[in-house]
């Protein structure tokens, strides 16, 4: 495998791509080239297209990584011609026909607040301890008041066919996550054929484990 250069990146639910600063940071430093996509989370269809206009734009292969809804993005959009593999941070990796709400476990449920206008949000006191436990209370906090509405037909699309069934893939199980509990994170990506790392960490991992995260891209993109 030649090594890949172009790394996407592509953030989840309630946040935007600046979560992906420190990971950029790490990669770039290794002279890769990191684009970071920034999703409407309106919807999952637009939020592929959106993806794919990145990946357009690309002169060579490229590693497509996903957080958390970001994988559901991922498992469409990877059927792009320049994406060679993808890495699942903590992510949703839908099968055929399946959303990121029909893959949500059993339990005790996010703090997702109702739908107001289609959107969601999770409610900002918990936000914390359910999304960024491992991070310090001032950078939680900025990010539960910082919060991008979560479309509900981003929530409920469905994915046509997942590229991981065409694509190699990675999984990074965040072992702390109260968002996609790593009993979920595990079946999903052993059902991917994903070669699992797993990192001690929250739904965060990516900003609270940055080095950890870019240290299993890094080894993708080598080959």
């Amino acid at each position: 495998m030649i090594p890949v250069r172009d790394i996407v990146l592509v953030h989840g639910g309630f946040v935007d791509g600046s979560g992906w600063r420190g990971v950029y940071d790490e990669l770039t430093w290794d002279g890769l080239r990191v684009h970071i996509v920034q999703n409407p989370t309106r919807s999952l269809a637009d939020d592929i297209r959106t993806t794919r206009r990145v990946l357009d734009r690309l002169d060579g292969p490229a590693v497509l990584v996903g957080h958390s809804y970001g994988g559901a993005v991922i498992s469409e959009a990877g059927h792009h011609p320049n994406v060679t593999s993808l890495v699942y941070v903590t992510g949703f990796a839908p099968d055929r026909g399946e959303s990121v709400d029909a893959l949500i476990p059993g339990g005790p449920p996010p703090p997702i607040l109702p739908p107001v206008e289609g959107f969601l949000l999770l409610d900002r006191e918990r936000f914390p301890g359910w999304f960024a436990a491992d991070l310090p209370d001032q950078v939680a906090a900025f990010m539960a008041d910082s919060q991008v509405p979560w479309g509900v037909d981003a929530l409920r699309g469905p994915v046509a066919e997942p590229a991981w069934r065409h694509r190699p893939s990675w999984y990074l199980l965040a072992t702390e996550d109260r968002m996609i509990p790593p009993p979920a994170q595990r079946r999903m990506a052993e059902r991917a054929g994903s070669t699992v790392v797993e990192v001690i960490g929250s739904h965060a991992v990516h900003i609270s484990q940055p080095a950890a995260v870019a240290d299993l891209i890094r080894q993708v993109a080598a080959g």
